[in-house]
């Protein structure tokens, strides 16, 4: 399979993934201030979400122009990832729909780590399926030190969400800070290719 045909599906995959988002949130059936103001835990839902997803997307999109062949290993955890990232619109507008209820951040929490957890895997199978030179072996290990630290936080998410969802939410800030920027490494590599 060619590369383009993995991102071009997956990018329609992810764009499709934010559209059913927004769709969540229902416009008013009046001009009242007072209806958007009960509006807002769906809109922040959505703005954790639409981010997460747009992170993804970046993040992904740099990933794969490491790949320089695709293996049936790279299509099937790219696969994985698409499927755990298809649910973010169903936890997404079920935390808002509740205001951020325990039992919706638990949730939420929960499938961001499945998705981080998929994002690792796939990262693994690439690296897996391509010899490293050294600039390679920089974005493999930085990549697997912002994957592994995104799951021990999400993971303390979960724990968190329990007592103080606050936390939670403190919490998934901080990952998506973390890859809010896409790995340098693999635009040197790529600058250095051409």
């Amino acid at each position: 399979m060619n590369k383009n045909r993995l991102e071009a599906f997956s990018d329609g995959v992810l764009a499709i993934i934010i559209t059913i988002m927004i769709l969540e949130i229902k416009i008013p059936h009046s001009d009242d201030w007072a209806e958007l103001h009960d509006l807002w835990p769906k809109f922040l839902s959505y703005i954790f979400s639409f981010t997460f997803v747009g992170i993804y997307w970046g993040n992904h999109h740099h990933l794969l122009h490491t790949v320089k062949r695709v293996s049936s290993g790279i299509i099937w955890s790219n696969m994985n990832l698409l499927f755990w990232l298809s649910l973010i619109p169903f936890a997404t507008g079920w935390m808002g729909e509740t205001h951020f209820s325990q039992n919706t951040v638990i949730t939420y929490a929960v499938l961001l780590m499945i998705c981080g957890t998929s994002y690792y895997i796939l990262h693994k199978v690439i690296q897996a399926n391509h010899k490293a030179d050294e600039n390679m072996k920089k974005m493999h290990i930085s990549q697997e030190r912002k994957g592994l630290a995104s799951l021990v936080l999400y993971s303390l998410s979960i724990v968190f969400a329990f007592y103080n969802t606050a936390i939670s939410g403190g919490l998934f800030v901080v990952v998506a800070a973390m890859w809010l920027v896409p790995d340098r490494n693999i635009e040197r590599m790529l600058e250095g290719e051409h």
